[in-house]
């Protein structure tokens, strides 16, 4: 385990700071706010503390109402909306500078027993025959506007062992391609140890973390624009959808499958699948966000 991802297990530990109210950390991101997939993965985080372990997230339904502040704490109020015999229901609303930036919805489920069917996973090459982000980031340091941003984004994705099977949008900027994008991911280092988060919602919360980095990649593929580290796009996460289908681990290679069916209005779709190295399709994810042309 590198020293990033031991940071980002401290970030998903939440202070509690009352019954039902917890306080998160928050750390410089590449854009001037807090990433969407910290304030979620937190969330998440605070909802599972006021659940029993072996009711793990099923699903989650989120909204991003404001910039988060980087510099500042975030504070996380549970509502415990209903716990029945087999799901749960949480709503979480995360706070700053005494504004809601953040809601949250989540739904927890016992294991049952049932009928079971899922898509193919694609076929796609080993991860390990992918270069890492180490590797590839800096060969496209010129494209990107300011000093400085590669190393950046290195920074961001330090706790994350991320590979594209194809180029990402700002390596081919100008050039409409088919809007899919397709990366492994897996956390860098084993989680040995205890980080205070039970397993599986720990794994959860890391991949919650991990699917707002890429999602929207396929919108900016459609149109040849090469994302905000390029200048040709400004935009921000609207909204997020997660339905977790499978038992997955975060330290072990995960396929996340990316395509946009629609963009209009100003705002892009995305719909994404998260599929174990075995070949399990362990998540679904959809999102909506906004992608503009900068003025």
């Amino acid at each position: 385990m590198n020293d990033a991802l031991e940071s980002l297990l401290d970030l998903l530990t939440l202070e509690q700071i009352e019954e039902d109210i917890y306080r998160g950390q928050s750390r410089p991101a590449v854009v001037p706010r807090v990433f969407g997939g910290q304030v979620a993965a937190q969330a998440l985080v605070a909802a599972g503390r006021t659940v029993p372990a072996e009711r793990p997230p099923h699903s989650l339904h989120a909204y991003f109402l404001r910039p988060g502040d980087p510099g500042a704490p975030i504070v996380y109020t549970v509502d415990r909306i209903r716990d029945g015999r087999s799901f749960t229901t949480r709503r979480v609303v995360a706070v700053q500078h005494g504004q809601q930036i953040f809601h949250l919805t989540a739904s927890f489920h016992a294991h049952e027993e049932g009928m079971e069917h899922q898509e193919p996973m694609p076929a796609v090459p080993d991860p390990l025959t992918l270069p890492t982000a180490a590797e590839m980031l800096p060969r496209y340091a010129d494209r990107f506007v300011g000093e400085g941003v590669a190393q950046r984004l290195l920074e961001a994705r330090a706790a994350v062992d991320l590979r594209y099977v194809e180029e990402p949008p700002f390596a081919t900027a100008g050039q409409v391609r088919e809007p899919r994008s397709q990366v492994w991911f897996r956390t860098q280092g084993k989680l040995d140890g205890d980080p205070g988060i039970p397993r599986p919602l720990l794994d959860i919360c890391l991949v919650t973390y991990v699917s707002d980095m890429t999602l929207l990649d396929s919108v900016l593929l459609a149109h040849g624009r090469g994302g905000w580290a390029v200048g040709d796009v400004v935009g921000a996460s609207l909204d997020h959808a997660m339905w977790f289908h499978r038992p997955l681990k975060a330290d072990e290679w995960l396929l996340y499958d990316q395509e946009s069916p629609t963009a209009q209005g100003g705002r892009g779709l995305g719909k994404g699948r998260i599929f174990t190295a075995e070949g399990q399709l362990a998540v679904s994810v959809i999102q909506e966000g906004v992608i503009r042309a900068p003025r």
